[in-house]
């Protein structure tokens, strides 16, 4: 016990610090929290408190912040070519930066890192991985290998610690196998756990679904998929009239677009499961993310990275209730090898108070994220976001998922096509109406191709396979 108290001090003063975190350290914690839970039943208080670190607390979080990002801009300045040229146009002296003067410094967006990508790295490049490019060309992000070690050893202390990762799990892994990143991450964080994993990737969906139900092996109990895939699977699921009885699963994680509650409720009924998790992370901004919590506010991790809302007028700090893009910075030690400042995700969340009523109220949150900058959609009755449609047309009588739209404004006027068997116009009115939106609609019948064509999502992202056509 005495030497788990040593690691645990020495992995607190090294983030407090902004010092180099020793990756074996974090392992032997997990490995801790491991032991204590299986003798004890729980990890102990004292293990938790490395979840949630420094940053949690209020008193101490502005001046963490400000070290932290003079840390980070210091090296940045050192080592990398587009942000040492970035900070002199500017002006900025990274040692004076505070969370104020940011606002002094230009944010980074997506096309610096695909027309400049040299010009970001920073340590020892070991392995490349990329964008999923369904919202434009993919960038390519590399990793050195201590964020390779680091990331899935804090990740995994995280999920232990919660609950989330036992030993004997089986987590099957439905995403793109172009996110090598998150696919190497996910092997990694369950090894540690002592946990099996499955990596089937984005297969038609009823092979996913043989795959939950293989009894000859290591029966999975956790699945990670996008939103659009697991859609995928809760309807052939239900074509196929497969229910909780039918499988083994307690949780499900969800990220990289827009859950809705009707879906999820959907997943929770058919596959048994009360958690159905609803994280927020991108390849560009790793390893920050955040955690929906239960009045679902999004609470980004304030240990890892800093985190801004940007009015989408006025590019400033946006105030309570306004609406504005997710801007990222992760911090040194946790991001090396090709780390980005102020990153404009283009992500659209709503600014929220400071003081708010939720199991994670210390930890600052905003909304959930709406949709991409690039889709919201200006009529002459006000904004309407990619989350508003989505939710609204998720709950349609019926509803086959993922339910495919087109939604453009024309005149003024919101104008949303929907590709389904069952719907009606009225239907669909109806429903975007009790959300006060105010639209026309039509309903179509298309073929796979043709509804792809009409409304691309992840899970088009298919990965063939040539077992089922096999002699």
């Amino acid at each position: 016990m005495l030497e788990a108290g040593i690691r645990q001090v020495r992995v607190a003063l090294a983030m407090v610090l902004g010092r180099p975190i020793n990756p074996r350290l974090v392992e032997r914690l997990v490995e801790d929290a491991l032991a204590t839970i299986e003798e004890f039943g729980s990890p102990g208080d004292d293990v938790e408190q490395l979840i949630d670190g420094p940053f949690a607390d209020p008193a101490e979080r502005r001046d963490l912040q400000t070290r932290a990002l003079q840390r980070t801009a210091r090296r940045l300045a050192r080592r990398s070519v587009f942000y040492r040229e970035l900070f002199e146009a500017a002006g900025v002296e990274p040692g004076s930066l505070t969370p104020d003067s940011l606002r002094n410094i230009p944010v980074t967006r997506k096309a610096d890192l695909v027309t400049r990508p040299r010009d970001f790295i920073c340590g020892e490049p070991q392995i490349v991985t990329q964008t999923t490019g369904t919202t434009g060309a993919p960038a390519r992000v590399w990793l050195s290998r201590y964020e390779i070690e680091l990331w899935p050893a804090l990740i995994a202390l995280s999920l232990v610690l919660r609950g989330e990762a036992r030993p004997g799990d089986c987590m099957q892994i439905n995403i793109s196998s172009r996110a090598t990143a998150a696919v190497q991450e996910d092997i990694e964080v369950f090894r540690l756990a002592g946990a099996a994993t499955r990596v089937v990737g984005q297969v038609p969906p009823d092979e996913s679904l043989d795959h939950l139900l293989d009894t000859a092996g290591v029966t999975p109990t956790l699945i990670s998929a996008y939103p659009s895939y697991i859609a995928q699977m809760v309807s052939a699921a239900r074509r196929r009239g497969l229910g909780p009885a039918d499988f083994r699963l307690r949780g499900v994680f969800l990220g990289g677009e827009v859950l809705s509650p009707a879906l999820a409720q959907a997943a929770r009924e058919t596959f048994g499961v009360d958690q159905v998790g609803d994280a927020y992370g991108m390849t560009e901004t790793l390893p920050v993310g955040g955690r929906i919590c239960r009045r679902h506010h999004l609470h980004p991790d304030p240990n890892m990275g800093y985190t801004e809302v940007l009015d989408l007028e006025t590019g400033e700090p946006a105030e309570p209730g306004r609406l504005g893009t997710l801007t990222v910075t992760p911090y040194f030690p946790y991001r090396e090898c090709m780390p980005v400042f102020r990153y404009d995700t283009r992500d659209v969340v709503r600014a929220l108070p400071e003081r708010l009523d939720c199991e994670l109220a210390g930890i600052p949150a905003v909304s959930q994220v709406l949709g991409k900058a690039n889709r919201l959609l200006n009529t002459a009755a006000g904004l309407v976001t990619p989350r508003d449609i989505i939710e609204a047309l998720d709950e349609l009588p019926g509803a086959e998922w993922p339910v495919r739209h087109r939604a453009q404004v024309v005149d003024g006027k919101l104008h949303v096509t929907v590709v389904s068997e069952h719907a009606s116009p009225v239907d669909v009115t109806e429903r975007l109406g009790t959300r006060g939106i105010d639209a026309v609609a039509e309903v179509v019948r298309l073929g796979p191709d043709e509804a792809r064509a009409l409304c691309p999502l992840r899970c088009d992202l298919e990965e063939k396979s040539f077992v089922r056509g096999a002699a």
